[in-house]
């Protein structure tokens, strides 16, 4: 997995491949949003639910924790558990059900800019060090970079390449 020792390589990171990603989406017409091919396992529109689904989540997490309180954000979501992450995805594929394809897009570029506004204002001790944010801890004590580079980075790769097999089966 890559790493990142400083704030730039991180945004640096997202940004860029955040664009790659995105762009893979223009050739999509939404009427074929949620056409389902048997050669990748989500379609068009649940490909961008689950960002917009992980994205607000970690957005959430960050805004209810209040470590000086002791207050602590419901991780992955109120009324889930790590264990049936299944569920949370069918969650956020309804709640997003209803949207275009354009709709999702306008909503996912504003959560990858929140995210990025969330990372600048975020002190290096906590983005770097493990054991920095409740939400973030885990037996591997990850810290929170790691949090959001298998949120964004990581699947951001990914799923494009699932979305070019999705279109290269789709639309030809």
């Amino acid at each position: 997995m890559q790493t990142y020792d400083n704030k730039t390589a991180l945004l640096n990171a997202i940004q860029s491949n955040y664009a790659k990603y995105i762009n893979e989406f223009e050739a999509i017409p939404n009427a074929l949003q949620d056409k389902r091919i048997d050669e990748v396992d989500r379609t068009p529109s649940e490909n961008l639910a689950y960002q917009l689904g992980w994205l607000t989540a970690i957005l959430r997490w960050e805004r209810e924790s209040d470590e000086l309180s002791g207050k602590k954000a419901e991780v992955p979501a109120p009324g889930y558990n790590w264990g049936h992450l299944g569920d949370l995805y069918q969650s956020f594929y309804q709640t997003y059900a209803d949207m275009t394809l354009e709709d999702k897009i306008v909503l996912l570029n504003q959560r990858v800019s929140e995210i990025c506004d969330m990372i600048t204002r975020l002190p290096d001790e906590v983005l770097f060090e493990a054991n920095q944010r409740d939400w973030a801890y885990t037996k591997a004590q990850w810290p929170v970079w790691k949090w959001l580079h298998i949120n964004t980075v990581a699947p951001f790769k990914t799923f494009r390449t699932k979305i070019r097999k999705w279109k290269k089966v789709a639309l030809s």
